[in-house]
C-alpha cells in the first residue's frame, strides 16, 4: 500500500510540474509575441492607434484562465473539489457493490 501511495504522489507531482511548464511556456510566448506586436505597431504608426492592445487583451484573458486552472485559484471547481468528488464517487460505488 505504501508503494501505491508513493507512486500516486509521484504521478500527481509530475502532473503538476507538467501543468506549470505549459503555463510558463504560454506566459513566455505571450510576453514575446505581444512585445513584438508592440514594436511593429510603433514602427508602423508611432502609437497613433495601439492595435496591439486588442491582441494583448484577448490573449491576456486566456492567460488569466490558464493561471486559474494551473494554480488552483477556482474556489468552486478547483483541484480540492475534484479530489473530494472522486473520493465521494468511489465511496458511493463501494456502498452500492456492498449491497448487491
Amino acid at each position: 500500500m505504501e508503494d501505491f501511495s508513493k507512486e500516486n504522489k509521484y504521478l500527481r507531482a509530475k502532473d503538476r510540474v507538467e501543468r506549470l511548464k505549459k503555463f510558463y511556456g504560454n506566459l513566455t510566448s505571450y510576453v514575446i509575441v505581444i512585445s513584438g506586436l508592440a514594436v511593429i505597431n510603433y514602427l508602423t504608426n508611432e502609437w497613433v492607434y495601439m492595435w496591439f492592445l486588442w491582441a494583448a487583451f484577448g490573449w491576456g484573458i486566456g492567460i488569466v484562465f490558464h493561471a486559474i486552472g494551473t494554480f488552483n485559484l477556482n474556489p468552486f471547481f478547483g483541484r480540492d473539489w475534484e479530489e473530494r468528488k472522486i473520493k465521494e464517487l468511489m465511496r458511493d460505488e463501494d456502498d452500492i457493490k456492498r449491497w448487491e
